[in-house]
């Protein structure tokens, strides 16, 4: 089985679309998004009725839970005065032009999503957050210390967790004693479809990829494969360009930062 997985589109309607097209190719058997569809860029309701009109399992990032609550705080946490005030704008912006239903959508989405497998008699758990099983908005890096990791995994019993939030993708595999063998977790982190900060102006999305041997006690049967898709960025640049909001988003989308 193949499972794509993508997250943090932010309104980018060019690079949402190149996702689609890729998994024309690539035909992935089931397709998950791990929120924060809107906010950054002008096509919040059009991101939110392509996800919808595919049926597509979604679960709220803390840009979809504000909006969603026609809040002012979008739950980002940024550290500087100057980010704060493009932040302030981008939310204010954003929730002058999303829909009504497109806010009821949102405001509806689950804060995560859990799916039990019974692989070769197995059970195999995958967790799906956006920031972090404990909250919405925490940043998970990939300096995280090992030891808080497994804490964070532990409590919901996840073998595999996958999240957004940070923009920067990674994949790192932790090892542990289960019922007197070594076991293994796996803490994946999506990156970005439509705003990249790891330098790569692509849209990144995972495919996960389980068969009946897949398990907790093989690190090497559990396959994440990280899959970049060019887009037309600088008509995502433009378009934010063309309108209120900050000049820089779109720099940051030019530059991956």
């Amino acid at each position: 089985m193949k499972i794509a997985l993508f997250s943090d589109i932010h309104a980018n309607l060019p690079a949402l679309g190149a996702f689609f097209q890729d998994i024309e190719k690539t035909k992935p058997d089931a397709i998950y998004c791990l929120g924060d569809l809107v906010g950054y860029n002008i096509w919040p309701n059009e991101v939110i009725n392509e996800i919808r009109k595919r049926g597509i399992p979604t679960i709220a990032g803390n840009y979809d839970f504000g909006v969603g609550r026609t809040s002012d705080d979008c739950g980002c946490a940024y550290k500087t005065d100057e980010d704060k005030a493009m932040g302030s704008q981008s939310i204010s912006y954003t929730n002058q032009i999303v829909g009504i239903e497109e806010r009821k959508y949102l405001r509806t989405l689950p804060a995560h999503i859990q799916l039990e497998y019974q692989l070769d008699e197995e059970k195999l758990f995958v967790l799906m957050v956006h920031g972090s099983p404990r909250k919405i908005n925490e940043y998970l890096f990939e300096d995280r210390d090992e030891k808080s990791m497994m804490r964070i995994m532990d409590a919901p019993n996840a073998d595999i967790m996958f999240f957004g939030h940070t923009h920067k993708p990674y994949h790192r595999v932790f090892e542990y004693e289960k019922d007197g063998k070594t076991a293994y977790r796996h803490a994946v982190n999506l990156g970005s479809i439509g705003k990249p900060k790891d330098g790569d102006v692509r849209g990144c999305y995972i495919m996960l990829t389980l068969d009946e041997n897949s398990s907790k006690f093989n690190k090497e049967s559990i396959k994440v494969e990280f899959i970049r898709v060019e887009y037309d960025v600088e008509k995502a640049a433009k378009a934010v360009e063309d309108s209120i909001l900050p000049n820089a988003y779109a720099d940051m989308l030019r530059k991956a930062y």
